[in-house]
């Protein structure tokens, strides 16, 4: 944790600036060019110039220390985390409010942190911003922000925050806007609630901050089986009606700006059953990390990708996807098999742990993955596990299940691969993450 004021180094890139400034992990550093710091985007903003003075303290003691940063390059430090802000809403569809007990723990954190959004691109509310907040935010130019919007009209918003005292959304956008902060919008679509005519005056209500809104994306409401909340799930006549009313506002944007602006889940037009736009419709992704745009990037990767010249050793693979990924995964394991130049079996995951209505890859837990797999070992030699079912910068899954655990569990060696085309082949010759 940082200190009241202060940050300490948990740890120093190698062949950095920092490493060879003298500074060492465990360090805290108080200020930098007289500036007192608070939090990592303290050290961002006032550490933009060439030549810095870093005041620290070490083993108690209060050193200085000159560091002349390379135009362009991380410095190269690494700070314990911050508390970060936590939300006070109660939405009705809350993800977190949905989950089972036996997850890791920072599963259960219900951020609302600003920071969080402008360092990591978590979504945020703005409905807890206090004026410090918001002089920060125009101080620092902390942009782009991801705002979770769901609708302009304030009765409607806050029934679906759970919070009667929520602030007017639109007063909060413009503040932000005035002050060149930009933004990228999501809406949670909640059938009977903000779709139809409220999503289409949401979006023309955002559309007002046009070009400081980047981008809007409509996501389908994810429901579990673990929900106190009744709630109607996103069903194809839905979905389809939202991409309808996307597709007419995207049509507009683009013969006015050249920018679509408004784009739909990758999950809408799973359960609406129909195509994808091409690729090049999508920009340049703005909210991939979102679910917008996944699936058309891994099929315009399928489509470009050439077979490798190298020859792998003969085995044969097993991998694992979500229910709604299942189609797409085994198109192109079809066409390895019919080059005969790999052999990978797919396996589709139910989610039993959330609900079979929760279908994406990246919420299978390791328990409901090794239960499916379990009977079709027969003759697999090697197992790939995709990056996106296991925690950034570790190999667990949701429910703290380890890679070391499913290797153990199944009896076959376990390798963590890129959730790409090209991370399946990789994977498959000895190459994984």
């Amino acid at each position: 944790m940082q200190t009241k004021h202060g940050l300490e180094i948990e740890d120093i890139r190698p062949d950095s600036r920092a490493a060879g400034s003298g500074l060492m992990r465990g360090d805290v550093i108080l200020s930098v060019n007289s500036h007192k710091l608070h939090d990592p985007v303290d050290f961002m903003f006032y550490s933009s110039e060439d030549r810095l003075t870093i005041e620290l303290k070490r083993d108690g003691i209060v050193k200085n220390l000159r560091l002349t940063r390379e135009s362009g390059k991380d410095i190269g430090i690494v700070f314990k985390p911050f508390r970060v802000m936590q939300c006070r809403n109660n939405c009705i569809f809350c993800f977190v409010n949905q989950l089972p007990r036996g997850l890791r723990k920072t599963l259960y954190v219900k951020d609302e942190d600003y920071r969080m959004s402008f360092l990591y691109g978590n979504y945020i509310t703005l409905t807890s911003l206090s004026a410090e907040d918001r002089r920060r935010i125009s101080e620092q130019r902390l942009s782009p922000l991801y705002i979770s919007v769901h609708s302009t009209d304030k009765t409607i918003r806050n029934r679906l925050l759970g919070n009667a005292k929520a602030p007017d959304i639109i007063k909060e956008l413009k503040f932000l806007t005035d002050n060149k902060i930009r933004l990228h919008a999501q809406i949670v679509l909640c059938p009977g609630h903000n779709d139809g005519e409220e999503l289409s005056k949401t979006i023309n209500d955002l559309y007002r901050f046009y070009p400081y809104i980047l981008s809007i994306a409509v996501v389908p409401v994810g429901l579990t089986m673990h929900r106190r909340q009744t709630l109607q799930p996103v069903e194809k006549e839905n979905a389809k009606a939202a991409l309808q009313l996307i597709k007419s506002f995207q049509k507009r944007f683009m013969k006015k700006h050249g920018d679509p602006l408004v784009y739909g889940a990758d999950e809408l037009y799973i359960k609406a059953e129909t195509s994808f736009p091409s690729l090049r419709e999508y920009g340049e992704l703005p909210q991939i990390e979102n679910g917008v745009g996944m699936v058309p990037q891994f099929m315009n990767q399928v489509r470009k990708f050439k077979f490798p010249k190298t020859t792998c050793p003969k085995r044969k693979a097993l991998t694992f996807t979500g229910i709604s990924f299942y189609p797409f995964l085994q198109k192109f394991t079809g066409r390895l098999a019919e080059k005969e130049a790999f052999e990978i079996d797919v396996v589709p995951v139910e989610n039993r742990f959330f609900g079979n209505s929760i279908t994406v890859t990246g919420l299978l837990t390791g328990r409901d993955v090794i239960r499916e797999l379990s009977d079709r070992m027969d003759s697999h030699e090697i197992i790939l596990v995709p990056d996106v079912v296991l925690k950034s910068g570790e190999d667990i899954f949701l429910d703290d299940i380890s890679l070391g655990d499913m290797e153990k569990s199944l009896g076959t060696p376990v390798r963590k691969i890129s959730s790409t085309p090209d991370g399946l082949i990789s994977g498959i010759c000895g190459n994984g993450l």
